[in-house]
């Protein structure tokens, strides 16, 4: 018996699971292949990582590896872009227009670095951002997040109970 699962071209996935007490207002990704500095492109990028960021702190959330692929960037763009669902932005090198335009229907911005910016610092200066007065992307992400309706714990809880196992 075979489960329909909706396809991934990722070859390996790590979920953490931040403390307790963490609380996120956002999460952001960033293209890296040292996994220190933002250094790749969106839709050729070997590797993404996944941050939480709140107002008091950040915390990685999620690493993705992708396999190296022969098929063309434009055809692994549906798969990365959902592996992005819940992000508000995704920190990378360069990005052609199609993916572009999907992240932003997706409401994922596409924010470009220099190649070697520490995500660290990236980091850092988002959540002092969000202490401060958010503008551009950020101030745009946060209307978003701020629109949606709220999914209470116990409703999340109660989905997750409610799947098949």
């Amino acid at each position: 018996m075979s489960a329909d699962f909706p396809k991934s071209n990722s070859e390996r996935k790590l979920y953490v699971e931040p403390l307790p007490d963490a609380e996120f207002r956002l999460k952001v990704a960033f293209s890296t292949l040292d996994r220190r500095h933002v250094d790749q492109h969106f839709g050729s990028a070997r590797s993404v990582l996944i941050y939480g960021i709140g107002r008091e702190q950040w915390a990685i959330l999620e690493a993705i590896e992708y396999p190296e692929d022969d098929s063309r960037t434009h055809d692994r763009l549906p798969a990365r872009i959902r592996d992005l669902s819940n992000c508000s932005a995704i920190f990378c090198n360069a990005c052609g227009a199609s993916a572009i335009r999907q992240l932003l229907d997706k409401g994922i911005h596409p924010v470009k670095v220099m190649e070697g910016s520490e995500i660290h610092q990236l980091l850092d200066d988002i959540r002092q951002e969000l202490n401060g007065t958010p503008m551009g992307w950020l101030a745009r992400s946060l209307k978003q997040l701020d629109e949606q309706p709220q999914e209470h714990c116990s409703d999340r809880l109660q989905a997750l109970m409610d799947e098949e196992w």
